[in-house]
């Protein structure tokens, strides 16, 4: 690279000048047309991002028109979703392996009034469905539809080929979890003349003492929902209108948070048998019993 030699002091000064004028000259055409569309732009500003407004650095001159902003649609914000924030527990009564364990299951653990079974194999449809496959159906798709919501979802079983864990340890799991609200899933072993579901709440017994309210309300929701949502009907043998209070159980004795267990259907029965086996009827439940933790966590009926 070569260097110029130095110019006299007279046109360094001439230099100066021209450089002004040839700036001014510049910068008045730049501001004529900073307002005007580009066509190849598709009617945007020469460097605006479409839709959002007048390049950054300045606004556009006064009198010009910008392009009107592309319609969008935009995904809810976390904030926005109903259940954001929010911790929800789901128990899948049983488990798929249960019965290839009976030493284990039948194992006593304290419920906090008596001891009982560490677990049980749960009961099954005339054609072998099993209560744990049932169960765990609806808690895979109600865990995608809170999860869709907002939620946090905390499971005390992630499959159903496994045995346990006992109901001492399913309640730990989500009271550890600091849960907002949890749902025990199970459907019942009746009479075969019998149909319906049944809302299990829980009884004061020391441990459960400040939720007995707010389960009750729970349970409410709950019950609303699946009459509302669903084609199941309240139970026809067992509690008062799909209500039913229990002292016997680790699950519901043992809670820290808000919690009731579900009998969603009498599986001896051939009507409910129908339903429960039925992955659309399933969905359903999830998607009521997800109303329901909606409306008992917001304060809002669903």
């Amino acid at each position: 690279m070569s260097f110029s030699r130095p110019r006299s002091a007279g046109s360094a000064r001439t230099a100066v000048l021209s450089l002004a004028v040839l700036a001014m000259t510049v910068a008045a055409g730049g501001c004529a047309t900073s307002g005007q569309s580009d066509p190849a732009r598709g009617g945007a500003a020469s460097g605006a991002r479409p839709g959002i407004g007048p390049e950054s650095g300045g606004a556009a001159s006064a009198g010009a028109r910008s392009a009107a902003p592309s319609p969008a649609v935009a995904s809810p914000s976390p904030a926005a979703l109903p259940l954001a924030g929010r911790v929800v527990g789901i128990d899948p009564g049983h488990n798929g392996g249960n019965f290839s364990d009976p030493g284990y299951i039948d194992q006593q653990v304290w419920n906090g009034r008596e001891d009982e079974n560490c677990d049980t194999t749960g009961t099954q449809t005339a054609d072998g469905f099993t209560e744990a496959s049932f169960n765990f159906d609806v808690a895979t798709y109600l865990r995608a539809d809170l999860t869709a919501e907002g939620a946090t979802v905390v499971m005390t079983r992630q499959s159903n080929d496994g045995v346990g864990p006992c109901v001492t340890t399913r309640a730990q799991i989500i009271n550890s979890a600091h849960a907002d609200v949890a749902i025990d899933i199970h459907a019942d072993g009746g009479p075969a003349r019998g149909r319906g579901f049944t809302v299990l709440e829980p009884v004061a017994d020391g441990p459960n003492d400040a939720v007995i309210g707010s389960s009750q309300q729970f349970g409410a929701d709950v019950r609303a929902a699946l009459l509302a949502d669903t084609s199941m009907p309240e139970s026809d043998y067992y509690g008062t209108n799909g209500l039913i209070n229990r002292d016997d159980l680790a699950g519901l004795n043992l809670t820290t948070v808000p919690k009731v267990l579900v009998e969603c259907g009498n599986m001896p029965n051939p009507t409910d048998a129908g339903m429960l086996e039925s992955p659309a009827f399933q969905q359903q439940l999830a998607q009521a019993f997800t109303a329901a933790i909606i409306a008992f966590v917001t304060g809002q009926p669903g």
